[in-house]
């Protein structure tokens, strides 16, 4: 019993409409109404400007560490690894199904991309850190947070399976769902990468403006 109530309270920490919220007290709009209609970093983003977007970004993350990291109410979860990794799973994935279907905002959220980062940096950092470092030069590369999200959920998948040759068979299975979801929740992105219609982030400015001067 003790397990459902914290898996529950896990979804309504990741239910919280960070994306939402935020557009509707200081822009007194519905994020959702605008650009991909979508309620997560990357549309604000590109909405909101790079500001907004990475304290979204920021928020979502840590709506991920903390729901993960439930399992500390439960004390016998301390000593056994196998157990407690597999309770934070859980954890994770109910944080990630409330952002995707918030309770406090219709059901209609963000892809979860950055509250799976967030649920990884709580299950092992060292993957976590690895799978930002691919975000931040995908996005340097392309300006694209779309692409970056897609190939970092892609590289944690890599990371898991094959470079940290985690034993876990949950684990391995999580990883591999990681990458199918961040593919499917972003088909339109790539579509829209593909035709060259995907919005870029206004980041690099001084970059961007050298180059068009060379």
């Amino acid at each position: 019993m003790n397990e459902v109530l914290l898996i529950l309270l896990a979804y309504l920490i990741g239910s919280v409409p960070t994306a939402i919220w935020i557009s509707k007290y200081f822009f007194k709009i519905d994020i959702r109404d605008y650009g991909s209609g979508n309620a997560g970093a990357t549309n604000t983003f590109r909405v909101l400007g790079s500001k907004w977007g990475t304290i979204v970004m920021a928020v979502d993350v840590l709506k991920g560490i903390i729901a993960t990291s439930l399992y500390i109410l439960l004390p016998y979860y301390l000593t056994d690894e196998w157990d407690r990794t597999n309770f934070m799973i859980g954890l994770g994935l109910a944080a990630v199904m409330g952002h995707i279907f918030p309770i406090w905002a219709g059901f209609r959220g963000g892809k979860g991309v950055a509250t799976l980062l967030g649920m990884a940096v709580a299950i092992q950092p060292l993957v976590a850190l690895c799978c930002v470092g691919v975000f931040l030069i995908v996005l340097y590369l392309t300006r694209f947070v779309s692409l970056s999200s897609i190939l970092a959920g892609v590289s944690f998948m890599v990371f898991i399976l094959f470079i940290f040759n985690e034993k876990e068979t949950l684990y391995r299975i999580f990883a591999v769902l990681v990458a199918l979801m961040v593919i499917l929740t972003h088909q339109k992105n790539i579509g829209r990468i593909l035709k060259g219609t995907e919005s870029k982030i206004p980041l690099f400015k001084s970059r961007d403006k050298n180059r068009g001067g060379k």
